[in-house]
């Protein structure tokens, strides 16, 4: 089984800049796509960003703000966020897609738990 597990998540004001950091563990044969997805409340959960055989991805509401970046050998994707808004405000998830040793060619989506990002003043 895969395991995402995220940390950074916090408060922080309008303007201000926050890091996320999620690494996936168990037995992994290749880890081919990792990212972020963000909800708030009343909405549908959205792609923020993802990062994928070298190419990156990312919501246009984000772009030129957000920076996504993954460490290949740590199996860890990152999420740099700058100039927060307040409708950045969410529960952010984190995903990878990934195949495992048990079953290294069928890919799986795996899900963290969320962790609660909030812009106010």
């Amino acid at each position: 089984q895969v395991q995402l597990v995220e940390s950074g998540g916090g408060l922080v004001q309008p303007g201000g800049s926050l890091s996320l950091s999620c690494a996936a563990s168990g037995s992994i044969f290749s880890n081919n796509a990792m990212g972020w997805y963000r909800q708030a409340p009343g909405k549908q959960r959205e792609l923020v960003a993802v990062i994928s055989g070298g190419s990156t991805n990312y919501a246009d509401s984000v772009k030129g703000r957000f920076t996504v970046s993954r460490d290949n050998a740590k199996d860890t994707v990152y999420l740099q966020m700058n100039s927060l808004k307040p409708e950045d405000t969410a529960v952010y998830y984190c995903y990878a897609r990934v195949s495992t040793v048990q079953g290294p060619f069928d890919e799986n989506d795996y899900w963290g738990q969320g962790t609660q990002v909030t812009v106010s003043s």
